[in-house]
């Protein structure tokens, strides 16, 4: 029995050990986008290379083979600030459908130290229905 209290005991002391590291749970909606563009304000016109080489007009002087510099942001409208979000076990390529739109969440654990967010899962909105323009140009 001395055991079995034991065990808990180092379990309870792990679990506080694993809570109190810092990160909180946390899922935030907002626009996503490279750090270049919402520190620019350049949300719906973003340039797709700063996805890759982290500026606009880079494609001048970035090289095929040139390590990829990408700092992908959430822009949430609510606080008025962008949140760094690190992929974590997420592959970059899932994320191509939630680039550049707004109404993404995403669900992760918030490092305060780092100010990111640690990105678990993401869920994208829906793609814009398609419409048919009556009249003439």
């Amino acid at each position: 029995m001395k055991k079995v209290w034991i065990a808990m005991a180092a379990v309870l002391f792990a679990l506080s050990a694993v809570a109190s590291d810092g990160s909180e749970e946390i899922e935030k909606k907002g626009f996503l986008t490279t750090k270049w563009c919402a520190e620019n304000d350049m949300f719906k016109d973003c340039r797709l290379e700063t996805a890759v080489c982290g500026y606009a007009g880079c494609f001048k002087t970035w090289e095929f083979g040139d390590p990829i510099r990408e700092e992908l942001v959430l822009y949430v409208h609510d606080d008025g600030k962008y949140y760094r979000i690190d992929l974590g076990k997420l592959h970059r390529s899932e994320l191509d459908e939630a680039i550049n739109r707004n109404e993404v969440t995403v669900i992760g654990s918030y490092d305060a130290k780092n100010d990111r967010i640690v990105a678990r899962e993401f869920k994208a909105p829906p793609p814009p229905k398609k419409s048919f323009f009556k009249g003439c140009l």
